[in-house]
């Protein structure tokens, strides 16, 4: 089983405790899987936080190592993902994950932030 490395707990005790229990639960989402921004709220243990979920994505400073692009609409739909190339990057990510069942971090571009804390 995977673990988040000690450097990014420690930094994220500078975060919401929501924001980290979120990035938390998705972390453990595997490679070349979703889920729904709703669902992700239930297994952080606020089922009716979807919205709030969607906040958390966005502002999620430790991507891809916390794969918020795996995150997507209860529809399946893709939503926005911060990172420059947005959508479209999401989609690439998830594709690349699906075919070869490996994190698609550093594996087809750098990824730089729009904005953070």
């Amino acid at each position: 089983m995977k673990k988040i490395p000690k450097e990014i707990i420690e930094k994220m005790k500078n975060y919401p405790s929501f924001y980290v229990k979120v990035w938390k639960a998705c972390f453990e989402i595997p490679a070349g899987s979703t889920l729904s921004y709703k669902e992700l709220a239930e297994k952080a243990g606020s089922p009716n936080a979807a919205r709030a979920v969607g906040g958390a994505m966005r502002s999620n400073p430790f991507a891809p190592l916390i794969p918020c692009h795996r995150v997507v609409g209860s529809s399946g739909k893709m939503h926005g993902y911060s990172a420059v190339g947005g959508i479209k990057l999401k989609e690439k990510m998830l594709e690349y994950e699906r075919k070869t069942k490996k994190d698609a971090k550093n594996k087809l571009v750098s990824i730089h932030p729009k904005k953070r804390f």
